[in-house]
C-alpha cells in the first residue's frame, strides 16, 4: 500500500499519539507499505508553527528520513488537480493532499472528515 500522512497523522505519528488508530499505526509501521509526506505538510508545519499554532520537531527532515518515510514534492501536476477537485474542504493544505493523492495513486491517513468525500482512497487516523 502507498501511503500519504495528513499533516496531523504525521505528527500523532512522530509523538507516539494514542489518537493515531492502531489500524493505521500498523500500516505505517508495515515495511512492506510506502509513506510518503508532502512537501505541503512541513509547509503547512512550518506556517502553524511561526504563528504559534502548534510545534514541530526541529528536526522535521532527520524525523522523516529515521522512519523511512519518502519525501514527496508539490510538482506544478498536483497543483493544477486541485482545479479539478470539488469544493468539500476550504483547506488549501488538505485540498492540495486530496489532488497529491489522486494523482499519484495514495491512500490518505487522515481523521479529517471532509476528506472521504473525495473520490480518494482513506485510512481512518482516529477512531470515531
Amino acid at each position: 500500500m502507498k501511503l500519504l500522512l495528513d499533516t496531523h497523522a504525521l505528527l500523532w505519528w512522530l509523538a507516539d499519539d494514542a489518537r493515531l488508530a492502531e489500524p493505521a499505526r500498523a500500516e505505517i509501521a508495515d515495511a512492506a507499505n510506502t509513506v510518503c509526506v508532502s512537501a505541503a505538510s512541513a509547509w503547512e508545519l512550518a506556517i502553524k508553527a511561526r504563528l504559534g499554532k502548534l510545534s514541530m520537531p526541529d528536526d522535521l527532515g532527520q524525523q522523516l528520513l529515521a522512519n523511512s518515510f519518502v519525501p514527496m514534492p508539490v510538482e506544478v501536476r498536483h497543483a493544477l488537480a486541485v482545479r479539478l477537485l470539488p469544493d468539500h474542504h476550504r483547506d488549501p493544505f488538505d485540498r492540495l493532499l486530496v489532488a497529491q493523492a489522486k494523482t499519484e495513486g495514495l491512500t490518505i491517513v487522515t481523521a479529517d472528515q471532509s476528506i472521504p468525500r473525495y473520490d480518494v482512497p482513506v485510512l481512518a487516523a482516529e477512531l470515531g
